[in-house]
């Protein structure tokens, strides 16, 4: 008992005075803590935080993101990745607005209920917000208590993960739980980093047990991974007489659902480009076309897997485009592009489609 006080101390006074101030720490506003949760999950905070602006420039209440139509929100989201977030966090908005009166729930259990709303949220909204006794556990926490307790066998693994979720839950103390599960995940960010911890400034040096066995380093271990599959994809950029582009809006469910993109598809074995793109178009888009110049080829990568993009100006020569796989169609003038939400592997594309004048729609598009 005397170490876990011990460590809430030194936790909690580090973070007084090591805190970075960011924006989401200075409200108490439960819809913006959670908005600040969702927009950072597996996102770096320098690359969250004009994001998180962004949205509450934009979306400043619950009611309003709710009220907002999800290509809005999936437009000011673009370039963020994990776009089931952004349909979520707008799911969860509409239902907060229909059946909580526009009130976040005030627990992690009732959080929890919420579209996209799992374990670590719930915690960490549930706690930050409105001091609710309840541990967080993400992958900076992982690292931490795995050197704290020198755990050696993989965090990743389902049971080794709900010994982490115990021991975080043992540590949180009753009074000021948001702060110190804040602490834990900032020091993992900034101190016990995946490389080169840096255990001189670390206020839980002494308590360590990775760091007395001299392994911290070497810690947290997790399974081996998978190779990362590769697709080779065919997209067909076709245009029209009057320079417009057409383009299909992916449907809801699955990987980018709702966005905007160029038709295309797999490459099957043996097929050349050229034929791959004449029956994808055909299966897609129900039309024939012809096949013209290579465009580029983009190169991306996913969380489970990499593409590469083949992209090819083609024109119809027979047929009227239906959607066949996409909710919807739609042409569109390259002036427009920044109006709707594209894929990042497009966005890589697009500037080479668009006048000169209008690349500067595409700054904030990072490869």
């Amino acid at each position: 008992m005397r170490e876990t006080e011990a460590i809430r101390k030194r936790l909690l006074d580090w973070f007084g005075e090591e805190a970075r101030d960011l924006p989401f720490r200075r409200t108490r506003d439960p819809y913006l803590i959670w908005l600040s949760e969702i927009i950072l999950q597996q996102t770096r905070v320098d690359q969250g935080l004009p994001y998180y602006e962004r949205f509450v420039a934009a979306f400043p209440t619950v009611k309003a993101l709710a009220d907002a139509p999800e290509e809005a929100v999936l437009k000011l989201w673009e370039g963020l990745g994990y776009y089931t977030r952004a349909r979520n966090l707008h799911a969860a908005a509409r239902e907060i607005r229909d059946r909580h009166d526009g009130k976040l729930p005030d627990t992690a259990r009732m959080l929890q209920m919420l579209p996209g709303v799992g374990r670590y949220t719930a915690g960490a909204v549930a706690s930050i917000a409105f001091g609710e006794r309840v541990p967080v556990v993400d992958g900076n926490v992982k690292r931490v208590l795995a050197r704290l307790r020198h755990i050696a066998d993989p965090v990743d693994d389902p049971a080794v993960e709900e010994d982490l979720w115990a021991i975080a839950e043992q540590l949180v103390p009753a009074r000021n739980p948001g702060e110190f599960n804040q602490a834990m995940m900032e020091l993992g960010a900034r101190v016990c980093t995946p490389r080169q911890p840096r255990c001189d400034a670390c206020p839980l040096a002494e308590m360590c047990a990775a760091r007395a066995a001299g392994v911290a380093e070497s810690l947290p271990v997790k399974r081996a991974k998978k190779e990362v599959p590769h697709r080779e994809m065919v997209t067909a950029v076709i245009q029209r007489d009057d320079g417009a582009y057409l383009i299909g809006r992916r449907p809801p469910e699955g990987m980018l659902g709702g966005l905007w993109e160029f038709p295309g598809g797999a490459l099957a074995p043996r097929e050349t480009h050229q034929k791959a793109l004449r029956r994808v178009c055909a299966e897609v888009l129900g039309v024939t076309v012809r096949v013209g110049g290579r465009v580029a080829c983009v190169r991306h990568a996913y969380t489970h897997f990499k593409v590469t993009l083949n992209v090819f100006r083609c024109c119809i020569e027979e047929g009227e485009p239906q959607a066949k796989e996409h909710t919807e169609l739609r042409w569109i003038s390259p002036q427009d592009f920044g109006t709707v939400p594209f894929p990042k592997g497009n966005h890589k594309f697009l500037p080479l489609l668009a006048p000169e004048d209008e690349l500067d729609l595409f700054g904030m598009m990072e490869d």
